[in-house]
């Protein structure tokens, strides 16, 4: 992946993303608030800072820089997302944009919640 793809997600609105995420899951009959649980995982943020981020339509960057914690079991997220493995994306940024989608993937796949958190 090139540096003008990275610069496009960096800058790339999570807000913009957010309803492709609920839109994916609930086609699969999947929640809002188990995407949402999903993001609280991986970023630490909880429902008010989530819409907070949401609100303020802030980009990738921005998002996982501010995350509250980014979850120590992260290492356990393996796999292959667009054509990419995520366990080799070197861009800290960019793993953690391909393993939301990652999750978010496994989610409309219909895997189960403990799964899915690695628990």
């Amino acid at each position: 992946m090139n540096n003008k793809n990275h610069e496009r997600i960096y800058k790339m609105s999570f807000a913009g993303v957010y309803p492709h995420y609920i839109q994916k899951a609930e086609k699969k009959a999947r929640t809002k608030a188990e995407l949402d649980e999903i993001i609280f995982w991986l970023t630490g943020y909880n429902k008010q800072t989530l819409q907070q981020h949401i609100d303020n339509k802030t980009n990738f960057e921005t998002f996982f820089a501010q995350a509250p914690q980014i979850n120590p079991n992260v290492s356990k997220i393996t796999g292959v997302i667009c054509g990419y493995r995520v366990e080799e994306i070197e861009d800290p940024l960019i793993r953690n944009v391909r393993y939301l989608d990652k999750l978010v993937d496994e989610l409309a796949k219909g895997k189960k919640m403990e799964k899915i958190l690695r628990q």
